[in-house]
């Protein structure tokens, strides 16, 4: 277990921000560490695939790598699955499920393909025991990924169990709300570094659910992200408890406080509640300050200028949240037109009804007011936004929200009218390759 084949996936524009974290987790570079498509692969220990899965903002999952070979349809799959050596990761006594992700793959049928691997599982196990481990599909033991390209099959065992955005403090939330891995993409992206010589406040002003500044807090208190959750490692037959321990003790001696600023506000109080309640279970309540108050009203929470980092909604991401979404979106259109509904009724939708327009221009036209020598920066999926707020962003990173492709802008802002700034510039290894669907 001390040279495995890693894959860690992650959202697409991503990538590079994940290699700068694996490496400072690490210390990997060269061969031993390589971006790929949606994801980085690693040649590492079994340890340290344990600390990326407490450690790692960024990771959508751990994978080991146990298989890979050229296939043409589900019988070189099948061959593939059955000379992995299963008997050395789980038991048969232990349930698995067969996840499949593709990527122009030539098969009419992934689920047949699952079908197979799951075939060559369980025949393995009873060639070797005489026993088969059961299929479970909605609380599996051990989770195993098969990935196809064109012309190749990948094979992978789960060390994860659950997506790693799932940090485990989130259980207040609202609609269509960000994902931690994201969020945390965000803060890499801008640069934040709150333990630096001269440490930046940081502010959302459409904090909802409070997913960014509690990043920002982990971060700032050096939290391991994974400290509160469980992971499918821990039922796999390489681990081994005291190892696992001593890595989670030496993650908590950690930890510690902070100075930094750290702010969060919300039109509604509602949200601003579960962020609060989410602040507490993360751990960081005490170094977070989170008010109610409308995005186009509130002054600047310091007196020292700093980074504003936000995601406010948009009606497509609603809108690909599914049900709950639409129901926020009829309500948001609802509210639009009730024009003496009180502020405390008012959530987050309202920036993306037929008036958002009118809301970033007029939050840009804030801004110009109150906020000078701080920076924003603005998710969104609207790459002419910058033109409706009549501001020009010094840089464009792109992000992915799940599928939707989104631009992180970077504006300086000034006081009174817009100062004219270099054009803006894509951030560096972030090009349309960005729109890559995540790996497995």
């Amino acid at each position: 277990m001390n040279q495995l084949q890693l894959f860690l996936p992650c959202a697409a524009g991503v990538e590079g921000y994940l290699a700068d974290e694996v490496h400072g987790l690490t210390g990997l570079a060269g061969q031993d560490l390589l971006v790929g498509r949606a994801g980085v692969l690693l040649r590492a220990s079994w340890r340290d695939a344990l600390r990326l899965n407490l450690h790692s903002r960024l990771a959508q999952r751990v994978l080991v790598q146990l298989a890979e070979r050229p296939y043409r349809g589900e019988d070189d799959i099948y061959a593939a699955a059955a000379d992995v050596a299963w008997e050395i990761w789980f038991t048969p006594r232990q349930s698995f499920k067969v996840e499949v992700t593709a990527q122009h793959s030539p098969l009419k049928s992934l689920n047949f393909a699952a079908l197979r691997v799951k075939d060559a599982v369980a025949d393995r196990f009873r060639a070797k025991t005489g026993v088969r481990p059961n299929v479970e599909t909605q609380w599996p033991d051990v989770r195993v990924h098969l990935h196809l390209t064109s012309d190749r099959a990948q094979i992978y065992i789960d060390t994860s169990g659950e997506p790693l955005f799932k940090r485990g403090w989130r259980e207040d939330k609202g609609d269509a709300p960000l994902k931690e891995t994201l969020a945390a993409a965000m803060i890499a992206a801008t640069g934040w570094d709150p333990h630096g010589e001269q440490p930046l406040p940081l502010y959302d002003p459409c904090c909802g659910s409070g997913t960014v500044v509690i990043e920002a807090a982990q971060i700032a208190c050096r939290i391991a992200p994974g400290l509160l959750r469980r992971f499918a490692f821990e039922k796999l037959l390489p681990h081994q408890a005291h190892v696992w321990a001593a890595i989670k003790e030496e993650a908590a001696s950690a930890v510690t406080t902070t100075a930094v600023p750290l702010f969060g506000s919300d039109v509604s109080h509602r949200m601003v509640d579960f962020a609060q309640r989410n602040a507490e279970r993360a751990g960081v309540a005490a170094a977070v300050q989170l008010r109610g108050g409308d995005a186009l009203q509130r002054m600047p929470p310091c007196a020292q200028p700093g980074v504003m980092l936000l995601n406010p909604p948009y009606g497509e991401r609603i809108a690909a949240a599914g049900t709950a979404g639409q129901n926020a979106q009829a309500r948001a259109s609802a509210r639009t037109h009730d024009r003496m509904a009180p502020p405390e009724r008012l959530g987050r939708e309202t920036a993306q009804t037929e008036e958002g327009v009118d809301f970033f221009a007029q939050l840009a036209t804030h801004w110009k007011r109150h906020y000078a020598g701080w920076q924003a920066w603005l998710l969104t999926p609207d790459l002419k936004l910058p033109g409706k707020m009549r501001l020009k962003e010094s840089r464009r990173v792109p992000l992915w929200n799940g599928p939707i492709e989104c631009r992180l802008f970077r504006f300086d802002l000034v006081a009174g009218a817009v100062r004219e700034r270099p054009r803006a510039q894509e951030a560096p290894g972030s090009a349309d390759s960005a729109g890559a669907p995540d790996a497995p």
